[in-house]
């Protein structure tokens, strides 16, 4: 009866708020999808909607009654549980704005691959183990101040001698920031906590690389003191057995997204139109 009633009731804006909700939903799962959330997700929605059929269908009062007061439950759980996606959520939809931050220029970050491409292919020849941070639009500083303050400019000469086995420096990351400079060595980042490895002999390093580019846009470049192999991690997956020329391209593409992903024209209007208003002189007294 109620289905006969929905059918009845069903008006084209009603077609569009089903179909408002559905995108939203679809939307939604793609900030869930490669992290470690998936399956805990999927669970939780068969069991739900497995509970509600049922309770339906053989009319269980007390099984309606229990999942009904349940969904206030987990309206808190889910923020609990799903912390870290919610977080990369939000910031990527914070991202999503006008991206009018101070950031490296190209030139200077053409250099800052090719000091890492050199440094990295001597720190495997090497096997010395390295961890590269490069920041792009989110905020690294909570994982900087973990770190020694460097401030300097990036130089295969000082990558090498950071990761230098019998330094103070080389256990840890070093993060290159938005502005082109080593902001800090011996940082400490997040391990993650997914159990879809790349594979069973991924040590720490490589697991900090995997978090701090699930809980943000960061790229992190690994190379293995084990093996001497060069990975990149971005987004919570990892590119691995990299040699100089895969990784220079690696990082050409990502590292400088603006060749092939150009500022949307309304931003770089609004930005040139803010350009304009800063050179404007003042008026005021």
């Amino acid at each position: 009866m109620e289905l006969l009633w929905a059918l009845q009731n069903l008006t084209p804006l009603a077609l569009l708020d089903i179909f408002l909700v559905a995108l939203l939903l679809f939307s939604v799962t793609f900030f869930f999808r490669g992290t470690q959330s998936v399956a805990l997700l999927r669970g939780t929605i068969v069991t739900l909607v497995g509970v509600l059929v049922v309770s339906r269908i053989f009319q269980l009062l007390a099984l309606r009654w229990l999942f009904e007061n349940l969904l206030t439950v987990i309206a808190v759980a889910i923020p609990v549980i799903f912390q870290p996606e919610l977080r990369r959520a939000l910031e990527q939809l914070g991202r999503a704005g006008i991206r009018l931050n101070r950031q490296a220029p190209e030139s200077l970050r053409i250099e800052i691959i090719e000091s890492i491409c050199q440094a990295s292919e001597k720190l495997a020849e090497r096997r010395h183990g390295a961890l590269i941070v490069l920041q792009r639009h989110s905020s690294l500083e909570e994982y900087i101040r973990t770190g020694i303050a460097l401030n300097s400019d990036v130089t295969p000469q000082l990558l090498l001698t950071v990761f230098w086995p019998k330094t103070e420096l080389h256990d840890g990351a070093a993060i290159i920031d938005a502005r082109g400079k080593i902001a800090a060595a011996a940082a400490v980042l997040p391990l993650t906590a997914s159990r879809n490895l790349p594979g069973r002999k991924v040590g720490t390093r490589h697991r900090a690389a995997l978090g701090i580019s699930e809980v943000s846009d960061a790229l992190c470049v690994v190379v293995s003191e084990e093996t001497g192999r060069i990975s990149v991690t971005q987004g919570g997956r990892m590119i691995m057995r990299l040699d100089t020329t895969r990784l220079r391209t690696i990082l050409l593409s990502l590292y400088i997204p603006e060749r092939t992903q150009p500022l949307p024209r309304w931003t770089r209007l609004l930005a040139r139109a803010q350009a304009l208003f800063r050179q404007t002189p003042s008026t005021s007294e």
